[in-house]
């Protein structure tokens, strides 16, 4: 058996003007038991529930790399292609970054100060 710290918080949150809006809570760690292999670990914590939370991890894990997909503009065909064979534990690989796309993306996502940004560093570059 072995013990591990886990830590976390909630960060401080600022709104647009930088004014706090929430301060930060925690940390607070704790120290949790977990086995040495998942051979131990099923032991302790029952095949069901090793199980279930490693998919619960895995479905996360999915839905990050979907999100990201869709924020860099593939499309969600293409998402569907890149994860069909994916497989739990090994790193998606073979994904490609559309720049144009990735702009695109962040632009569209961002606020209206940020927009104005990004264009003037297009002006900026345009005219170097």
């Amino acid at each position: 058996m072995k013990k591990i710290s886990v830590s976390a918080l909630v960060p401080e949150k600022k709104d647009a003007q930088g004014v706090v809006v929430t301060k930060q809570l925690g940390p607070v760690t704790v120290e949790v038991n977990y086995g040495e292999n998942a051979v131990e670990s099923i032991k302790m914590f029952g095949d069901e529930a090793l199980n279930s939370n490693a998919f619960a991890n895995w479905r996360v894990t999915l839905q990050a790399n979907i999100r990201g997909g869709l924020k860099r503009g593939v499309t969600p065909a293409e998402i569907i292609k890149n994860l069909a064979d994916a497989k739990m534990g090994v790193a998606v690989t073979g994904t490609k970054m559309d720049a144009e796309a990735a702009f695109k993306a962040k632009f569209l996502a961002s606020n209206p100060e940020e927009r104005k940004k990004m264009i003037q560093q297009l002006r900026d570059l345009a005219a170097s």
